[in-house]
């Protein structure tokens, strides 16, 4: 009888404890590092299960017999643990490629800088809407090897970030998507965005011509990639555009939304998508022809889009006092989520913005900003950059520290009719643990107003 496998697992939150539990329900020997202190509740799940852990440290003579390493997604890969054990060729993969070798399920994997959480969301509504076997996990929120040791299913619906595809060595999914490409998380691929761009197309790497490759045809970044590797896309590819016509894939043709797929075409009115925004019917788009991949009706994907309402802190709409709405996007973490943001409220703008800059470059924003934004709100503790980039055009510009105060001064700037806006193009942990975080304090400030 052939010994079981050492696994180690670097990394000891939702990813990694999934893959913990997966490699435990195999009868691997495991062992889980995480540099940082546990959380209680991942804590007592590995506890339960007689899992071995530490935390605060990686005892480098316990991950240096590791048979196979699966990594976390927040461990940078220039990690000193990384290098040693590459130079030791002990294989490092990532959890969706270890959960991808044990399972024989459908996958739809979909990626991109920004839509790839609302696009997986209303897949997997489309999907579960005519009651398929489908489990929804990644990035999204339950990791895939933990929902595949709870539950196998028959076809998971993946939100994949560039972090997780980084160490995908034979992840196929059946259907990639990619929303869209735009600078972010640079800092951890060394300023350099064709790395950035590199990553997200690892998604589609090993497909054959068995797959599909739904993307943003009007992405700039997407079609020159594509151009620069035309003979790498095996996959059959499925665009979609809201600004030309294609024959095939999805395209915006007046108030229809058109979707050709393997012969078929349906029209859905773009009425039927009920989050505002061009960026959401791209969305509806890339939903909507898996959607028909899996020979669903055209009525019923109507429906299922129809009956979608959006997910938590994506331009979420809270409340409204007095003539003023308020809206959170707190998961707009770079400056395209909060470009679409902008663009798509209709009304007068007071912004709140800032956190930590991931090396954002603001000129992108200044022609909604000048024509939409009537103050600017500078929640974070470094709001210099903000400052210089919009300072000339928007007056007043106030700073802030807390969220209360930030909606308190927002309330002081705003009139009826306007709209208070958080999507502040940053990461959150300047001053809280998350963007959910942010965005329920946010929630909770506005909801306690008298």
């Amino acid at each position: 009888m052939s010994r079981s496998k050492y696994i180690v697992i670097l990394g000891a939150q939702e990813s990694g404890v999934g893959a913990a539990l997966l490699a435990k329900q195999m009868g691997e020997r495991v062992f889980v590092s995480d540099y940082a202190a546990l959380q209680p509740h991942y804590e007592r799940i590995l506890k339960h299960y007689g899992i071995a852990y530490e935390s605060g440290q990686h005892s480098w003579e316990r991950i240096k017999e590791a048979d196979l390493v699966v990594k976390s997604p927040g461990i940078p890969n220039d990690a000193d643990v990384l290098k040693r054990l590459e130079a030791m060729g002990i294989p490092v993969v990532s959890e969706i490629e270890y959960a991808f070798k044990h399972t024989q399920a459908e996958i739809v994997a979909i990626t991109g800088t920004n839509g790839k959480t609302t696009t997986a969301a209303l897949t997997h509504k489309i999907l579960a809407d005519q009651s398929l076997d489908v489990a929804l996990a990644g990035n999204i929120g339950d990791s895939f090897a933990g929902k595949l040791a709870e539950k196998p299913q028959s076809l998971y619906v993946l939100e994949v970030s560039s972090f997780q595809l980084d160490h995908i060595k034979d992840f196929r999914p059946h259907v990639a998507v990619i929303t869209n490409i735009t600078p972010d998380h640079l800092d951890r691929y060394g300023d350099d965005f064709s790395t950035y761009v590199d990553a997200k197309f690892r998604i589609c790497m090993n497909q054959t011509e068995k797959d599909y490759f739904i993307y943003d045809a009007d992405c700039e970044v997407i079609q020159q990639r594509l151009a620069d590797s035309v003979d790498e896309i095996r996959a059959t590819q499925l665009p979609f555009s809201v600004k030309k016509k294609l024959a095939q894939g999805a395209y915006l043709e007046k108030d229809k939304m058109i979707m050709n797929v393997s012969d078929q075409t349906i029209e859905i009115p773009a009425s039927s998508v009920p989050v505002e925004g061009l960026h959401n019917l791209k969305n509806a788009m890339a939903s909507g022809m898996i959607g028909m991949l899996k020979s669903i009706h055209k009525d019923a994907i109507r429906q299922s889009i129809e009956g979608f309402t959006g997910i938590p802190h994506r331009m979420q709409v809270i409340e409204e006092f007095s003539g003023v709405r308020f809206i959170n996007d707190s998961k707009a973490t770079n400056v395209n989520a909060t470009y679409f943001a902008l663009e798509s409220v209709k009304h007068p703008i007071i912004w709140i913005a800032g956190g930590v800059d991931k090396g954002n470059d603001y000129s992108a924003l200044m022609p909604l900003v000048r024509e939409k934004v009537k103050a600017i709100i500078c929640l974070g503790e470094d709001n210099q950059k903000l400052l210089d980039t919009f300072s000339r055009v928007i007056d007043p510009m106030v700073e802030v520290r807390s969220m209360s105060d930030a909606v308190a001064q927002a309330m002081l700037q705003a009139e009826r009719g306007d709209t208070v806006l958080l999507s502040p193009a940053c990461a959150s942990f300047d001053l809280f643990k998350n963007y959910e975080h942010r965005g329920m304090e946010f929630i909770q400030t506005v909801k306690a107003i008298d």
